[in-house]
């Protein structure tokens, strides 16, 4: 149980929508973001000169886009591809709000040796050997999905990482109609995961509620 609590500690510490703790664990992400920003960029470019070629190059009568509209959005792209760090960063920042928020609220504190001990106690002034080990078992099953739970935030929290240092070339999809649903699709799956890592931490934090609760008043329940 003690074993328990020193996991709860650091995943905990370390979840959330700043990526400094991704870097620690994963230096070479920041390294090779510079490689994702000069692919992103040369995607960009092969996209614009395929579709120009389109227009005006093989007559074929393949669909093709708008030179105009293509040059600005491939304009466009490229800032934004160039940018993606701070676009991103932006993000997080608005999505890492209310995350702080869940994470710094007031709430008893998590010790599940202390709730192991008091379940005990409760069990065996009331109950005999029998239920006693059947509550126990109980209470590890429930640490065991809690454990469970902690290592997936803990998994979301590195896809949100990888989708962070990959975000130039989903940008560079944008850049043409063609190929615009995957940035999109992008879009959506990076939303979702600031999303689904603040609800993450908002059921971790209502099963310390009510831990800690049980642990300090274990009469009332």
């Amino acid at each position: 149980m003690h074993g328990l609590d020193l996991i709860n500690t650091s995943v905990l510490g370390a979840l959330g929508c700043d990526m400094s703790v991704f870097l620690r664990y994963f230096p070479a992400a920041e390294t090779m973001y510079e490689v994702f920003v000069a692919l992103a960029i040369g995607l960009i470019l092969l996209i614009w000169i395929w579709n120009l070629v389109k227009n005006f190059g093989l007559g074929l009568g393949t669909e093709a886009e708008d030179p105009v509209k293509l040059s600005i959005r491939s304009v466009l792209f490229i800032l934004l591809a160039y940018y993606a760090n701070e676009i991103v960063d932006l993000v997080l920042g608005i999505g890492g709000t209310p995350y702080d928020w869940i994470m710094n609220s007031a709430l008893p504190s998590l010790d599940f040796a202390s709730f192991n001990s008091v379940m005990l106690t409760i069990i065996g002034v009331c109950a005999s050997g029998a239920v006693t080990i059947i509550v126990l078992i109980l209470v590890l099953i429930l640490a065991w999905n809690y454990l469970k739970l902690l290592f997936e935030a803990a998994e979301r929290y590195v896809l949100l990482g990888i989708l962070v240092y990959t975000a130039p070339v989903a940008f560079a999809m944008g850049s043409s109609q063609a190929t615009s649903n995957i940035f999109r699709s992008w879009c959506r799956m990076f939303g979702g995961q600031i999303f689904l890592l603040l609800m993450n931490a908002w059921c971790l934090r209502l099963f310390v509620s009510m831990v800690g609760s049980f642990i300090s008043n274990p009469l009332s329940i």
